[in-house]
């Protein structure tokens, strides 16, 4: 494409957009002639909307901020009941496990004994979507994790994604108000690919590393169980001498990462839009207990001052390469609620909610955080006693003097419900076991501002854009092109590719060529030049960590009359063994005969039970009942996308026929195995490791 001469990009003037560039690279819209002033809800007129009041570049955020303070307030009380983000949840209860004492880094009692359990509560869920909507919407996933130590709660809210697309709470309801569905429509649900969201973000340099992670197949996971969880935050670790160390949290499943391609996530969400749902409970209640690996990065202040990009920066990370993450105990599941409401729906999870011996950093947007749960919980829930709710309140003992309000379940008993009093009544303060503060020196001008050392906003998203295999920058490429398509607005699209440009010039050509550009724009305005000297990551990457293993994996195997019972009674022994799950597929629910005249029970009509639903798929429908799937088009579909989304194949010569069907008899590959005798069986289960045959990916073309 010619380049066109009229500049284009994110960082100067675009058809007639105001724009101008802050001191950490950050965009700035600023009034024009006879354009709208932005105020307060008081009328006080707003000198900066970008960043909250902090002390010095890197300092704490200041309660005394009332802008900031006002704006996430209202942002935090705009919906009743449901929770503003994250409202589409589901959670399990389950206990923390400490593999050794960590009393050199922490004084947080659980992590003081090797062994010791500790009852946890988790809920996983969807950012952008309501209660309603489906479970595989391209999305960052939740991971709140409540562990209900010996020394009060401690929430660990994160997500299935290190980053976030924002460095300062100010911003977040800018965010969410565009992500969500657009005001005067009400729609798209669920979905980001809208012109609202994607203006946002190509107004926001800051976000375009979390746009890799988001438009890679992160956010289309396979299960809650096959997927990592991280604390997002520079949090610190501080021990009883009170000695300081900083900590990045990490949870890593024992079941591998895995994710879905987009057309097998769409066709979910219409066969099933409960599908995380439906596995978490599944495993749970068949006793496959999920397990996830609590891991951490540890490192000191000369660590932070010497690495290439600021610890307190939440669109940060350090690469796993260069800061090993460290094993520390596991958390498992093994107990679903007994009633969703009461405790899925009710749970309340607040980042300010550390046991002594973790606290905070001054990355600006766990500041934010940590104001605005508390707020959100109260308007939610009804009243500031929402910690009477059970499953909100800590599991060991506790006393204080607050008392009444809506929904108070106790109150102080006696005359006394204050302190200091002379009655020698009610708890007491102790400095020896009571959390502190780590004594952190802070100087520094009152001022809103972004740290220059917030500036670089490409050099990690090319980063993690070079760590992925070349099957997943395909998808991450052909997300960016269906969100973009989508987009209305030319302007914004154009906008986008300038900052892709900035990240790796072959994406953005690409991108540019699917949507149809006629003209390449210049790259945007780089307040920090990308990097190219940063090494790949392959940490960063579902693929080139994959599990190597079908555990935890579900086969789905299409039957009809005429089956034979011998062959399917030692393929579902060999996935057995193998630590996954089969399923029934047949023609009628109440499923087929086999050659040996036994009944063979479906666990799901062939209407009701399509490909997308399983990890790999075989096909064994006997010559009685070939018949019968022949002429279900269904049963066509069930090949034809099994086939399409990559997936191992097994089959049985009366199968032949469905190939033709469904349009790939001429297409079979090494990831097709013909079951002619019981040795065939070890050669296809020894393939389901490998999950999908990705070398298929584009014989079959799919988008």
């Amino acid at each position: 494409m010619a380049k066109s001469t009229k500049r284009s990009n994110a960082g100067v003037n675009i058809h007639d957009q105001k724009l101008v560039r802050g001191e950490g690279g950050e965009l700035h819209q600023i009034a024009g002639d006879g354009d709208e002033v932005l105020t307060t809800a008081q009328g006080g007129p707003v000198s900066d909307d970008q960043n909250s009041l902090k002390v010095g570049a890197r300092g704490p955020t200041l309660i005394e901020d009332f802008h900031f303070r006002e704006k996430i307030f209202h942002f935090d009380h705009e919906r009743i009941p449901e929770r503003v983000v994250h409202a589409r949840g589901y959670a399990a209860h389950g206990f923390f496990e400490n593999y050794k004492s960590l009393a050199k880094y922490t004084r947080a009692d659980l992590f003081q004994r090797a062994g010791e359990r500790t009852p946890a509560f988790v809920r996983f869920s969807t950012v952008a979507g309501s209660k309603g909507s489906f479970d595989l919407a391209r999305d960052v996933r939740g991971f709140a994790v409540k562990i209900y130590t010996q020394e009060g709660n401690w929430d660990l809210v994160g997500n299935n994604i290190p980053v976030f697309f924002i460095q300062d709470a100010i911003k977040f309801p800018d965010l969410v108000h565009a992500v969500k569905e657009e005001p005067d429509s009400a729609f798209p649900q669920a979905q980001s690919a809208h012109d609202n969201f994607w203006d946002f973000i190509s107004l926001t340099p800051e976000s375009m590393h979390m746009v890799m992670w988001q438009m890679s197949d992160r956010t289309i996971p396979r299960s809650f169980r096959f997927m990592e969880g991280f604390g997002v935050h520079t949090f610190r670790f501080v021990n009883e001498k009170g000695e300081s160390t900083f900590v990045k949290f990490h949870w890593k499943p024992k079941l591998g990462l895995q994710s879905v391609m987009w057309n097998e996530a769409v066709k979910i969400n219409g066969a099933d839009p409960d599908f995380h749902r439906r596995d978490l409970w599944t495993a749970i209640q068949t006793g496959n207990y999920p397990e996830w690996e609590l891991q951490v990065q540890l490192f000191e202040q000369d660590f932070a001052d010497k690495f290439d990009f600021d610890v307190l920066d939440p669109t940060k990370i350090i690469p796993e390469e260069i800061l090993p993450p460290v094993p520390i105990g596991r958390l498992v599941l093994d107990r679903m609620p007994d009633n969703f409401f009461a405790e899925t729906e009710q749970v309340a999870f607040m980042t300010q909610n550390v046991p002594p011996g973790i606290d905070f950093s001054n990355d600006p947007l766990l500041q934010g955080r940590n104001f605005s749960y508390l707020d959100t919980q109260l308007k939610r829930l009804g009243s500031p006693n929402f910690t009477h709710i059970p499953i909100n309140a800590p599991k060991c003992p506790f006393a204080h003097f607050q008392q009444d309000g809506h929904m108070a379940m106790r109150n102080p008993v006696g005359r006394v419900n204050y302190q200091p009093n002379s009655f020698g009544v009610g708890p007491r303060e102790t400095a020896a076991r009571g959390f502190t503060s780590f004594p952190e020196n802070e100087a520094g001008e009152k001022r809103r501002l972004r740290s220059e050392s917030f500036a670089d906003h490409y050099s990690q998203a090319r980063q993690f854009y070079i760590s992925q295999t070349e099957v997943e920058q395909q998808h991450l490429a052909a997300a960016l092109t269906f969100e973009l398509s989508k987009v209305k607005t030319p302007v914004i699209r154009e906008r986008m590719v300038a900052h892709l440009l900035n990240i790796d010039d072959a994406l953005a050509h690409k991108v540019a060529d699917k949507l149809g550009l006629r003209e390449m724009p210049e790259p945007a305005d780089a307040a920090v030049p990308t990097r190219q000297d940063l090494d790949p990551s392959p940490a960063l990457s579902i693929i080139a960590k994959g599990p190597k293993r079908f555990e935890g994996r579900k086969l789905g195997i299409l039957v009809s009359d005429g089956v034979d019972a011998k062959l399917l009674a030692a393929l579902k022994a060999a996935i057995a063994k193998e630590g996954g799950t089969c399923e029934i597929v047949a023609p009628k629910v109440t499923g087929a005969e086999a050659d040996d005249e036994t009944i063979v029970e479906a666990d799901e009509m062939i209407d009701g039970g399509p490909s997308v639903l399983f990890d790999a798929v075989a096909l064994l429908p006997g010559e009685a009942g070939l018949a019968d799937l022949l002429a279900e088009s269904t049963a066509r579909d069930f090949v034809a996308d099994a086939f399409a989304h990559c997936k191992f194949i097994a089959y049985v010569e009366a199968a032949t026929p469905l190939f033709v069907k469904a349009g790939v008899a001429d297409s079979l590959d090494e990831g097709v195995v013909a079951l002619k005798a019981k040795k065939d069986i070890a050669t296809f289960v020894a393939m389901l490791g490998d999950l999908r045959l990705w070398a298929r990916e584009p014989a079959v073309k799919m988008p």
